[in-house]
Protein backbone atom coordinates (compact mmCIF):
# COMPACT_ATOMS: atom_id res chain seq x y z
CA UNK A 1 0.00 0.00 0.00
CA UNK A 2 0.96 3.40 -0.73
CA UNK A 3 1.59 5.71 2.36
CA UNK A 4 -0.20 9.06 2.90
CA UNK A 5 -2.31 8.35 -0.03
CA UNK A 6 -6.37 8.74 0.11
CA UNK A 7 -6.57 5.19 -2.21
CA UNK A 8 -5.46 1.63 -2.07
CA UNK A 9 -4.86 0.57 -5.74
CA UNK A 10 -4.36 -2.75 -4.98
CA UNK A 11 -7.56 -3.49 -2.29
CA UNK A 12 -9.98 -0.54 -2.94
CA UNK A 13 -12.71 -1.35 -5.16
CA UNK A 14 -12.21 -0.99 -8.86
CA UNK A 15 -15.27 0.71 -9.67
CA UNK A 16 -14.45 3.70 -6.83
CA UNK A 17 -10.66 3.66 -8.25
CA UNK A 18 -11.61 4.25 -11.65
CA UNK A 19 -14.27 6.80 -11.29
CA UNK A 20 -11.86 8.39 -8.35
CA UNK A 21 -8.97 8.34 -10.99
CA UNK A 22 -9.93 9.02 -14.32
CA UNK A 23 -13.42 12.06 -13.14
CA UNK A 24 -11.45 14.26 -11.60
CA UNK A 25 -7.80 13.71 -14.12
CA UNK A 26 -10.76 13.86 -17.38
CA UNK A 27 -12.59 17.27 -15.77
CA UNK A 28 -8.70 18.56 -15.86
CA UNK A 29 -8.09 17.71 -19.39
CA UNK A 30 -11.33 19.18 -20.44
CA UNK A 31 -10.28 22.18 -18.75
CA UNK A 32 -6.84 21.78 -20.08
CA UNK A 33 -8.95 22.42 -23.57
CA UNK A 34 -9.37 25.64 -22.86
CA UNK A 35 -5.53 26.69 -23.31
CA UNK A 36 -6.19 25.51 -26.64
CA UNK A 37 -9.29 26.98 -27.41
CA UNK A 38 -9.96 30.29 -25.69
CA UNK A 39 -6.96 32.04 -27.48
CA UNK A 40 -9.20 30.91 -30.67
CA UNK A 41 -12.55 32.07 -29.35
CA UNK A 42 -11.72 35.81 -28.48
CA UNK A 43 -9.47 35.95 -31.66
CA UNK A 44 -12.00 34.54 -34.07
CA UNK A 45 -14.12 37.51 -32.66
CA UNK A 46 -11.21 40.30 -33.25
CA UNK A 47 -13.17 43.13 -34.90
CA UNK A 48 -11.89 43.74 -38.80
CA UNK A 49 -9.76 40.76 -39.21
CA UNK A 50 -10.78 37.85 -36.21
CA UNK A 51 -11.70 34.77 -39.16
CA UNK A 52 -7.96 35.42 -41.08
CA UNK A 53 -6.29 35.80 -37.73
CA UNK A 54 -8.36 32.48 -36.59
CA UNK A 55 -6.81 30.82 -39.27
CA UNK A 56 -3.41 31.65 -38.79
CA UNK A 57 -3.82 30.40 -35.27
CA UNK A 58 -5.04 27.31 -36.72
CA UNK A 59 -2.06 26.58 -38.47
CA UNK A 60 -0.06 27.69 -35.86
CA UNK A 61 -1.63 25.58 -32.75
CA UNK A 62 -0.82 21.86 -34.01
CA UNK A 63 2.89 22.50 -34.54
CA UNK A 64 2.64 24.42 -30.82
CA UNK A 65 0.85 20.95 -29.84
CA UNK A 66 3.31 18.94 -31.47
CA UNK A 67 5.84 20.45 -29.60
CA UNK A 68 4.08 20.08 -26.30
CA UNK A 69 3.56 16.20 -27.02
CA UNK A 70 7.84 15.87 -26.08
CA UNK A 71 6.32 16.06 -22.17
CA UNK A 72 3.87 13.14 -23.13
CA UNK A 73 7.12 11.59 -24.03
CA UNK A 74 8.75 11.54 -21.08
CA UNK A 75 5.52 11.87 -18.51
CA UNK A 76 3.65 9.49 -19.97
CA UNK A 77 7.24 7.64 -20.57
CA UNK A 78 8.58 7.56 -17.19
CA UNK A 79 5.68 7.66 -14.83
CA UNK A 80 3.93 3.99 -15.48
CA UNK A 81 7.22 3.17 -15.13
CA UNK A 82 7.71 5.06 -11.67
CA UNK A 83 4.21 3.17 -10.84
CA UNK A 84 5.43 -0.30 -11.42
CA UNK A 85 8.61 0.25 -9.39
CA UNK A 86 6.38 1.44 -6.33
CA UNK A 87 3.90 -1.40 -6.63
CA UNK A 88 7.15 -3.50 -6.74
CA UNK A 89 8.35 -2.49 -3.30
CA UNK A 90 11.35 -0.18 -5.27
CA UNK A 91 10.50 3.25 -3.53
CA UNK A 92 14.18 4.58 -3.82
CA UNK A 93 14.28 3.88 -7.61
CA UNK A 94 11.00 5.05 -8.25
CA UNK A 95 11.85 8.43 -6.67
CA UNK A 96 15.20 8.71 -9.17
CA UNK A 97 12.84 8.06 -11.90
CA UNK A 98 11.12 10.77 -11.45
CA UNK A 99 13.86 13.41 -11.07
CA UNK A 100 14.94 11.77 -14.33
CA UNK A 101 11.63 13.05 -16.02
CA UNK A 102 12.59 16.40 -14.45
CA UNK A 103 15.84 16.73 -16.09
CA UNK A 104 15.01 15.10 -19.31
CA UNK A 105 12.13 17.45 -19.62
CA UNK A 106 14.81 20.53 -19.23
CA UNK A 107 16.51 18.78 -21.62
CA UNK A 108 14.37 18.76 -24.52
CA UNK A 109 13.07 22.28 -23.75
CA UNK A 110 16.66 23.60 -24.45
CA UNK A 111 16.49 21.54 -27.81
CA UNK A 112 13.06 22.41 -29.09
CA UNK A 113 12.73 26.16 -28.17
CA UNK A 114 15.78 27.56 -30.57
CA UNK A 115 14.53 24.99 -33.59
CA UNK A 116 11.50 26.18 -33.61
CA UNK A 117 11.65 30.29 -32.64
CA UNK A 118 13.81 30.59 -35.89
CA UNK A 119 12.34 28.47 -38.33
CA UNK A 120 8.84 29.16 -37.50
CA UNK A 121 8.28 31.18 -41.00
CA UNK A 122 9.29 28.33 -43.05
CA UNK A 123 7.73 25.59 -40.85
CA UNK A 124 4.23 27.33 -41.51
CA UNK A 125 4.58 28.42 -45.29
CA UNK A 126 5.19 24.54 -45.63
CA UNK A 127 2.58 23.53 -43.52
CA UNK A 128 -0.76 25.52 -44.63
CA UNK A 129 -0.07 28.86 -44.00
CA UNK A 130 -1.01 31.66 -46.75
CA UNK A 131 0.81 35.09 -47.36
CA UNK A 132 -2.06 36.62 -45.85
CA UNK A 133 -2.37 34.18 -42.53
CA UNK A 134 1.44 33.87 -41.87
CA UNK A 135 2.15 37.19 -40.09
CA UNK A 136 -0.99 35.87 -37.49
CA UNK A 137 0.67 32.49 -37.61
CA UNK A 138 4.21 33.78 -37.00
CA UNK A 139 3.56 36.03 -33.58
CA UNK A 140 1.47 33.84 -32.47
CA UNK A 141 3.76 30.84 -32.46
CA UNK A 142 6.97 32.99 -31.62
CA UNK A 143 5.86 34.02 -28.71
CA UNK A 144 3.89 30.30 -27.70
CA UNK A 145 7.95 28.84 -28.22
CA UNK A 146 9.36 31.47 -25.91
CA UNK A 147 7.45 29.28 -23.00
CA UNK A 148 8.55 26.23 -24.17
CA UNK A 149 10.31 24.86 -20.89
CA UNK A 150 6.67 25.86 -18.96
CA UNK A 151 4.18 24.19 -21.44
CA UNK A 152 6.49 21.06 -21.42
CA UNK A 153 7.16 21.03 -16.90
CA UNK A 154 3.81 21.69 -16.75
CA UNK A 155 2.16 18.94 -18.79
CA UNK A 156 4.97 16.04 -18.11
CA UNK A 157 5.31 16.46 -14.42
CA UNK A 158 1.63 16.23 -14.68
CA UNK A 159 1.65 13.04 -15.24
CA UNK A 160 3.85 12.17 -12.46
CA UNK A 161 1.30 13.48 -9.84
CA UNK A 162 -1.38 11.71 -11.73
CA UNK A 163 0.25 8.50 -11.54
CA UNK A 164 0.45 8.45 -7.81
CA UNK A 165 -2.82 8.67 -7.70
CA UNK A 166 -2.97 12.40 -7.05
CA UNK A 167 -5.69 13.22 -9.52
CA UNK A 168 -7.27 15.98 -7.98
CA UNK A 169 -4.32 17.64 -7.36
CA UNK A 170 -3.20 17.04 -10.94
CA UNK A 171 -6.78 18.81 -11.86
CA UNK A 172 -6.11 22.14 -10.04
CA UNK A 173 -2.58 22.55 -11.66
CA UNK A 174 -4.39 22.26 -14.90
CA UNK A 175 -6.98 24.12 -14.06
CA UNK A 176 -5.19 27.04 -12.23
CA UNK A 177 -3.63 27.30 -15.30
CA UNK A 178 -6.94 27.30 -17.66
CA UNK A 179 -8.78 29.92 -15.62
CA UNK A 180 -5.72 32.12 -15.73
CA UNK A 181 -5.71 31.80 -19.07
CA UNK A 182 -9.27 32.73 -19.42
CA UNK A 183 -8.85 36.04 -17.49
CA UNK A 184 -5.74 36.97 -19.36
CA UNK A 185 -6.94 36.56 -22.80
CA UNK A 186 -9.35 39.49 -23.23
CA UNK A 187 -7.03 41.86 -21.26
CA UNK A 188 -3.96 41.09 -23.17
CA UNK A 189 -6.14 41.21 -26.45
CA UNK A 190 -8.57 43.44 -26.15
CA UNK A 191 -7.58 46.09 -23.21
CA UNK A 192 -3.94 45.90 -23.89
CA UNK A 193 -4.68 45.74 -28.33
CA UNK A 194 -1.71 42.81 -28.73
CA UNK A 195 -3.70 40.66 -30.93
CA UNK A 196 -2.68 37.23 -31.36
CA UNK A 197 0.71 37.85 -29.51
CA UNK A 198 -1.41 38.64 -26.48
CA UNK A 199 -3.23 35.49 -26.87
CA UNK A 200 0.11 33.56 -27.18
CA UNK A 201 1.64 35.29 -23.90
CA UNK A 202 -1.68 34.61 -21.43
CA UNK A 203 -0.89 30.90 -22.88
CA UNK A 204 2.62 31.24 -21.89
CA UNK A 205 2.09 32.82 -18.10
CA UNK A 206 -1.01 30.04 -17.48
CA UNK A 207 1.39 27.38 -18.41
CA UNK A 208 4.64 28.75 -15.92
CA UNK A 209 1.13 28.58 -12.93
CA UNK A 210 0.59 25.11 -13.63
CA UNK A 211 4.34 24.29 -13.75
CA UNK A 212 4.80 25.76 -10.37
CA UNK A 213 1.23 23.82 -8.95
CA UNK A 214 2.85 20.45 -10.36
CA UNK A 215 6.46 20.91 -8.42
CA UNK A 216 4.81 22.61 -5.14
CA UNK A 217 2.68 19.08 -5.10
CA UNK A 218 5.71 16.67 -5.77
CA UNK A 219 7.95 18.85 -3.55
CA UNK A 220 5.08 18.16 -1.09
CA UNK A 221 5.88 16.12 2.18
CA UNK A 222 2.78 14.09 2.29
CA UNK A 223 3.27 13.35 -1.81
CA UNK A 224 4.66 9.22 -1.82
CA UNK A 225 7.22 9.97 -4.52
CA UNK A 226 8.66 13.02 -4.03
CA UNK A 227 11.14 15.04 -6.52
CA UNK A 228 14.38 15.44 -4.87
CA UNK A 229 16.38 17.18 -8.34
CA UNK A 230 19.22 14.31 -7.29
CA UNK A 231 19.82 11.08 -8.47
CA UNK A 232 19.70 11.24 -12.23
CA UNK A 233 19.87 7.92 -13.64
CA UNK A 234 20.94 7.76 -17.23
CA UNK A 235 19.82 3.89 -17.62
CA UNK A 236 16.62 4.89 -17.21
CA UNK A 237 16.53 7.27 -20.21
CA UNK A 238 16.30 4.49 -22.96
CA UNK A 239 12.83 2.61 -20.62
CA UNK A 240 11.00 6.02 -20.70
CA UNK A 241 11.77 6.36 -23.68
CA UNK A 242 10.90 3.49 -24.97
CA UNK A 243 7.58 3.42 -22.43
CA UNK A 244 6.09 6.70 -23.86
CA UNK A 245 6.57 5.94 -27.38
CA UNK A 246 3.05 5.52 -28.02
CA UNK A 247 1.47 8.01 -26.20
CA UNK A 248 3.90 10.40 -27.79
CA UNK A 249 3.26 9.14 -31.16
CA UNK A 250 -0.75 9.88 -30.38
CA UNK A 251 -0.18 12.93 -29.34
CA UNK A 252 2.80 14.37 -32.29
CA UNK A 253 0.65 12.45 -34.69
CA UNK A 254 -2.52 13.86 -34.12
CA UNK A 255 -0.55 17.59 -34.53
CA UNK A 256 1.51 16.53 -37.37
CA UNK A 257 -1.53 14.78 -39.28
CA UNK A 258 -4.00 18.12 -38.45
CA UNK A 259 -0.81 20.23 -39.92
CA UNK A 260 -1.34 17.71 -42.93
CA UNK A 261 -5.24 18.22 -43.24
CA UNK A 262 -4.51 22.07 -43.41
CA UNK A 263 -1.82 21.79 -46.02
CA UNK A 264 -4.01 19.94 -47.84
CA UNK A 265 -7.06 21.93 -47.79
CA UNK A 266 -4.70 25.23 -48.24
CA UNK A 267 -3.61 23.23 -51.43
CA UNK A 268 -7.00 22.17 -52.61
CA UNK A 269 -9.21 24.86 -51.82
CA UNK A 270 -7.00 27.17 -53.18
CA UNK A 271 -6.60 30.99 -52.44
CA UNK A 272 -9.32 32.37 -50.18
CA UNK A 273 -11.13 29.31 -50.39
CA UNK A 274 -8.40 27.63 -48.74
CA UNK A 275 -8.38 29.82 -45.54
CA UNK A 276 -12.25 29.90 -45.21
CA UNK A 277 -11.77 26.17 -45.03
CA UNK A 278 -9.04 26.52 -42.66
CA UNK A 279 -10.59 28.38 -40.58
CA UNK A 280 -13.50 25.95 -39.87
CA UNK A 281 -11.22 23.44 -39.64
CA UNK A 282 -10.11 25.12 -36.62
CA UNK A 283 -13.01 25.06 -35.59
CA UNK A 284 -13.16 21.76 -36.01
CA UNK A 285 -9.98 20.57 -34.80
CA UNK A 286 -11.06 22.99 -31.47
CA UNK A 287 -14.15 20.29 -30.84
CA UNK A 288 -12.02 17.68 -31.67
CA UNK A 289 -9.56 18.28 -28.93
CA UNK A 290 -12.95 18.70 -26.77
CA UNK A 291 -13.92 15.41 -27.19
CA UNK A 292 -10.47 13.51 -26.98
CA UNK A 293 -8.58 15.39 -24.49
CA UNK A 294 -11.46 14.09 -21.59
CA UNK A 295 -10.65 10.48 -22.98
CA UNK A 296 -7.14 10.78 -22.44
CA UNK A 297 -7.13 12.44 -19.13
CA UNK A 298 -9.60 9.30 -18.11
CA UNK A 299 -7.14 6.77 -19.40
CA UNK A 300 -3.85 8.71 -17.87
CA UNK A 301 -6.30 8.81 -14.55
CA UNK A 302 -5.99 5.44 -14.71
CA UNK A 303 -2.84 3.99 -15.76
CA UNK A 304 -1.16 4.18 -12.26
CA UNK A 305 -4.35 1.96 -11.37
CA UNK A 306 -3.39 -0.59 -14.30
CA UNK A 307 0.82 -0.12 -13.60
CA UNK A 308 0.74 -0.61 -10.29
CA UNK A 309 -1.03 -3.74 -10.04
CA UNK A 310 0.75 -5.23 -13.11
CA UNK A 311 3.51 -4.68 -10.76
CA UNK A 312 2.08 -6.20 -7.92
CA UNK A 313 0.89 -9.17 -9.70
CA UNK A 314 -2.91 -8.65 -9.09
CA UNK A 315 -3.91 -9.95 -12.69
CA UNK A 316 -7.95 -10.29 -11.98
CA UNK A 317 -7.74 -6.36 -10.73
CA UNK A 318 -5.85 -5.45 -14.03
CA UNK A 319 -8.91 -7.20 -16.32
CA UNK A 320 -11.49 -5.18 -14.08
CA UNK A 321 -9.92 -1.98 -14.14
CA UNK A 322 -9.24 -2.18 -17.46
CA UNK A 323 -13.10 -3.41 -18.47
CA UNK A 324 -14.50 -0.47 -16.19
CA UNK A 325 -12.50 2.15 -17.87
CA UNK A 326 -13.67 0.82 -21.34
CA UNK A 327 -17.50 1.10 -20.00
CA UNK A 328 -16.90 4.62 -18.94
CA UNK A 329 -15.43 6.04 -21.57
CA UNK A 330 -17.69 4.72 -24.00
CA UNK A 331 -20.43 6.18 -21.74
CA UNK A 332 -18.84 9.66 -22.52
CA UNK A 333 -18.20 8.88 -26.06
CA UNK A 334 -22.05 8.39 -27.20
CA UNK A 335 -22.89 11.64 -25.13
CA UNK A 336 -20.48 13.05 -26.99
CA UNK A 337 -21.83 12.05 -30.03
CA UNK A 338 -25.18 13.12 -29.46
CA UNK A 339 -24.20 16.65 -28.58
CA UNK A 340 -22.10 16.81 -31.92
CA UNK A 341 -25.30 15.81 -33.58
CA UNK A 342 -27.68 18.92 -31.83
CA UNK A 343 -24.86 21.46 -30.95
CA UNK A 344 -22.09 21.51 -33.52
CA UNK A 345 -23.47 25.19 -35.12
CA UNK A 346 -24.05 26.34 -31.01
CA UNK A 347 -20.64 25.39 -30.67
CA UNK A 348 -19.20 26.93 -34.20
CA UNK A 349 -20.53 30.32 -32.41
CA UNK A 350 -18.61 30.44 -29.64
CA UNK A 351 -15.58 31.30 -32.81
CA UNK A 352 -17.17 33.17 -35.26
CA UNK A 353 -20.58 34.84 -36.46
CA UNK A 354 -19.88 34.77 -40.50
CA UNK A 355 -23.30 32.37 -41.39
CA UNK A 356 -21.06 30.88 -43.99
CA UNK A 357 -18.43 29.37 -41.79
CA UNK A 358 -21.19 28.32 -39.37
CA UNK A 359 -22.75 26.07 -41.39
CA UNK A 360 -19.89 24.56 -42.92
CA UNK A 361 -18.54 24.31 -39.53
CA UNK A 362 -20.78 22.57 -38.31
CA UNK A 363 -21.04 19.84 -41.26
CA UNK A 364 -17.63 19.09 -40.95
CA UNK A 365 -17.78 18.80 -37.37
CA UNK A 366 -20.16 15.98 -37.43
CA UNK A 367 -18.18 13.76 -40.19
CA UNK A 368 -15.20 14.48 -38.52
CA UNK A 369 -16.31 13.21 -35.26
CA UNK A 370 -19.13 10.72 -36.39
CA UNK A 371 -16.61 7.13 -35.53
CA UNK A 372 -16.01 9.17 -32.07
CA UNK A 373 -17.46 5.69 -30.19
CA UNK A 374 -14.99 3.23 -31.56
CA UNK A 375 -12.42 5.82 -31.35
CA UNK A 376 -12.90 5.56 -27.25
CA UNK A 377 -11.70 2.00 -27.99
CA UNK A 378 -8.58 2.81 -29.57
CA UNK A 379 -7.74 5.42 -26.77
CA UNK A 380 -8.06 2.48 -24.31
CA UNK A 381 -5.93 0.00 -25.99
CA UNK A 382 -3.23 1.92 -26.73
CA UNK A 383 -2.63 3.94 -23.09
CA UNK A 384 -3.76 0.69 -21.29
CA UNK A 385 -0.87 -1.50 -23.18
CA UNK A 386 1.40 1.31 -22.31
CA UNK A 387 0.85 0.95 -18.69
CA UNK A 388 1.70 -2.81 -18.83
CA UNK A 389 4.73 -2.16 -21.01
CA UNK A 390 3.69 -3.76 -23.86
CA UNK A 391 5.48 -1.27 -26.05
CA UNK A 392 5.06 -3.73 -28.80
CA UNK A 393 1.62 -3.64 -28.94
CA UNK A 394 0.24 -0.32 -27.99
CA UNK A 395 3.04 1.29 -30.65
CA UNK A 396 1.81 -0.56 -34.22
CA UNK A 397 -1.55 0.42 -32.52
CA UNK A 398 -1.18 4.16 -32.43
CA UNK A 399 0.40 3.91 -35.80
CA UNK A 400 -1.90 1.87 -37.55
CA UNK A 401 -4.62 4.78 -36.84
CA UNK A 402 -1.98 7.50 -37.86
CA UNK A 403 -1.33 5.88 -41.08
CA UNK A 404 -4.77 5.09 -42.36
CA UNK A 405 -5.37 9.12 -41.28
CA UNK A 406 -2.13 10.36 -43.63
CA UNK A 407 -3.17 8.19 -46.55
CA UNK A 408 -7.25 9.56 -46.67
CA UNK A 409 -6.22 12.87 -46.20
CA UNK A 410 -3.59 12.84 -48.83
CA UNK A 411 -5.49 10.62 -51.36
CA UNK A 412 -9.02 11.96 -50.69
CA UNK A 413 -8.76 15.27 -51.67
CA UNK A 414 -7.05 14.79 -54.78
CA UNK A 415 -10.27 12.49 -56.08
CA UNK A 416 -13.13 14.36 -54.36
CA UNK A 417 -12.32 17.93 -53.74
CA UNK A 418 -10.37 20.00 -50.55
CA UNK A 419 -13.56 19.36 -48.36
CA UNK A 420 -13.23 15.69 -48.59
CA UNK A 421 -10.04 15.64 -46.30
CA UNK A 422 -12.82 15.65 -42.94
CA UNK A 423 -13.29 12.20 -43.63
CA UNK A 424 -9.98 11.12 -42.69
CA UNK A 425 -10.97 11.25 -39.23
CA UNK A 426 -13.56 8.63 -39.17
CA UNK A 427 -11.90 5.88 -41.51
CA UNK A 428 -8.51 5.91 -39.17
CA UNK A 429 -11.34 5.62 -36.16
CA UNK A 430 -13.10 2.79 -37.55
CA UNK A 431 -10.41 0.78 -38.63
CA UNK A 432 -8.10 1.38 -35.72
CA UNK A 433 -10.79 0.01 -33.62
CA UNK A 434 -11.40 -3.31 -34.84
CA UNK A 435 -7.74 -4.22 -35.40
CA UNK A 436 -6.76 -2.36 -31.67
CA UNK A 437 -9.68 -4.43 -29.91
CA UNK A 438 -9.03 -7.60 -31.59
CA UNK A 439 -5.02 -8.02 -30.82
CA UNK A 440 -5.55 -6.80 -27.49
CA UNK A 441 -8.56 -9.24 -26.72
CA UNK A 442 -6.03 -12.05 -28.06
CA UNK A 443 -2.52 -10.65 -26.11
CA UNK A 444 -4.29 -9.36 -22.42
CA UNK A 445 -4.78 -12.73 -21.21
CA UNK A 446 -1.21 -14.20 -22.40
CA UNK A 447 0.68 -11.21 -20.84
CA UNK A 448 -1.07 -11.86 -17.38
CA UNK A 449 -0.10 -15.22 -17.66
CA UNK A 450 3.49 -14.20 -18.74
CA UNK A 451 3.80 -12.13 -15.35
CA UNK A 452 1.91 -14.69 -13.05
CA UNK A 453 5.24 -17.82 -14.52
CA UNK A 454 7.84 -14.99 -14.47
CA UNK A 455 7.52 -12.95 -12.29
CA UNK A 456 7.98 -9.23 -12.42
CA UNK A 457 10.77 -7.48 -15.10
CA UNK A 458 10.71 -4.00 -16.71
Amino acid sequence: MWKNRKYDLGKDGLWFLVLSLALPTALGQAVNVLYAIVDRMYIGHIAGYGDIALAGVGVASPIATFLSSFATLIGMGGAPIMAMREGHGDHDIAERILTTGFYLLLIASVILTPIFFFFRDPILLTFGASDVTLPFASEYLGWYVLGTPFALLSTGLNSFVINQGMSKKGMISVLAGALMNIILDPVFIFLFDMGVKGAAIATVISQFVSMLISIFALRSRNTTIRLNFKGFMGSQVGKIIKFGLSSFIIISTDSLLLVVLNAMLQKYGGPGWGDILITCSTIVQSYHILVTYPMGGMTAGCQGLVSYNFGAGLGDRVKGSIRNLQILITGYTVVMFIFTIFGSELFATLFSSDPQILELSARYMLIFECMIIPLSFQYVNVDMMTALGQIKISLPLSLTRKITFFLASLILPMIFGASSAFFSEPISDIIACVIGTTIVHLSLGKILAKRMKEGFRI
